[in-house]
C-alpha cells in the first residue's frame, strides 16, 4: 500500500492561529516530527501541551 506524501508547509501562507501552532510545535522541539509525519504522530500530552500553550498566548494577546 503506497502512502500519500504529504504536501510541504508554506508557513507564510497560513492563518495566523495556525501558523502559532507551528511555532508553538518549533519552540517544543516537535516541528520535525510534525512537518515529516502530521499531527497524529504526537501524543496525546504533546498535543494538549501545544493545545494549552495556544489557549494561553490566544488570551494573553487579547487582554
Amino acid at each position: 500500500m503506497s502512502r500519500k506524501k504529504e504536501k510541504a508547509i508554506d508557513l507564510a501562507k497560513i492563518e495566523p492561529e495556525e501558523k502559532l501552532k507551528y511555532e508553538i510545535a518549533e519552540e517544543l522541539g516537535l516541528l520535525d516530527r510534525v512537518l515529516e509525519n502530521g499531527w497524529k504522530s504526537l501524543s496525546s500530552k504533546e498535543t494538549g501541551r501545544i493545545g494549552g500553550l495556544l489557549n494561553k498566548r490566544k488570551h494573553h494577546a487579547e487582554s
